[in-house]
């Protein structure tokens, strides 16, 4: 295995052009999720599904078109250690990614699907589980200053889902790592397949959600206050797409991302003291227009 610093040396860094400016969304409303951490639409069905992260219940959450809560889905088979992200495939199968990690010291990065014939019952259970672990990764936790394998964004595409961690480390450069874990029931080793940057402040920079269109030419990232806009990518490798980054107008905590068609977004930003828990619509051509 190759000690991390020469394995580094040898990746592209990616540095992302800044687009666009000021305030596009629009919000629809306020959630009645304090920690939401996670959007999938479901295009076939219609349905909006969202989860809250570690501390909360094991349950999914069907959201109106306003973020209240419809129905809850509890997940009877799973613990929420730190469930961070959600993703779908061609069937409309969720998966919950269960590899939050916060301090870099977890050993059970898990990714849990649950089946779309469960997702209209009160209860359900996970029917695989894809089990990962990072190569580059050989203490646990790491140096302070190489904590990069915390994760809150994925997407399933081609048979494969696509990690983008968030960047933990002390001193905070923007980078974060693309890898790739197939989706098959196992232990598997995730691929590493490049580093990609975004700005060195951590609050509006670093990586909360990811989504893939419908039509699946374009991958978005969520920041604090931006997305990250991939194209032109052949074959998954995402981390050497023409990249674009927009300014969302305001820095909140925001960890909800996903399509609803090749151009509308919805956003969902955790509820703190002052603001957030609100549910948002980005049009993708409002932002280009400009």
């Amino acid at each position: 295995m190759k000690p991390f610093r020469l394995l580094a040396s040898v990746l592209s860094v990616f540095i992302m052009s800044c687009s666009g400016n000021g305030q596009h969304l629009k919000e629809l409303g306020k959630t009645d999720l304090k920690e939401i951490s996670a959007l999938e639409y479901l295009p076939q069905s219609e349905a909006l599904w969202s989860l809250e992260d570690s501390g909360n219940k094991n349950k999914l959450y069907k959201l109106d078109k306003d973020g209240k809560t419809l129905s809850e889905l509890t997940i009877t088979n799973l613990k929420n250690t730190d469930w961070e992200e959600l993703t779908s495939d061609g069937q409309e199968n969720l998966y919950i990614g269960d590899f939050g990690n916060n301090d870099n010291k977890r050993t059970d990065l898990a990714i849990y699907k649950i089946d779309n014939a469960q997702l209209n019952q009160k209860t359900a259970e996970a029917t695989d589980k894809v089990s990962f672990s990072y190569p580059e990764q050989t203490e646990f936790p790491p140096k302070k200053s190489k904590m990069m394998f915390d994760c809150e964004a994925f997407f399933e595409f081609k048979g494969n889902f696509y990690l983008f961690t968030k960047n933990r480390s002390a001193k905070f450069d923007g980078s974060f790592y693309v890898y790739k874990v197939p989706n098959i029931p196992g232990n598997h080793k995730a691929q590493l397949l490049g580093v990609m940057t975004t700005c060195k402040n951590f609050n509006r920079c670093a990586i909360t959600a990811a989504d893939i269109s419908p039509d699946v030419n374009k991958a978005i990232l969520l920041t604090g206050d931006k997305i990250v806009v991939i194209s032109d990518f052949e074959s998954g490798n995402f981390a050497n797409g023409k990249t674009e980054m927009f300014e969302l107008g305001f820095v909140s905590q925001k960890e909800g991302l996903c399509f609803i068609d090749n151009d509308t977004l919805l956003i969902a930003d955790e509820k703190d003291k002052h603001a957030g828990g609100k549910l948002y619509q980005l049009k993708l051509s409002d932002l280009k227009a400009k």
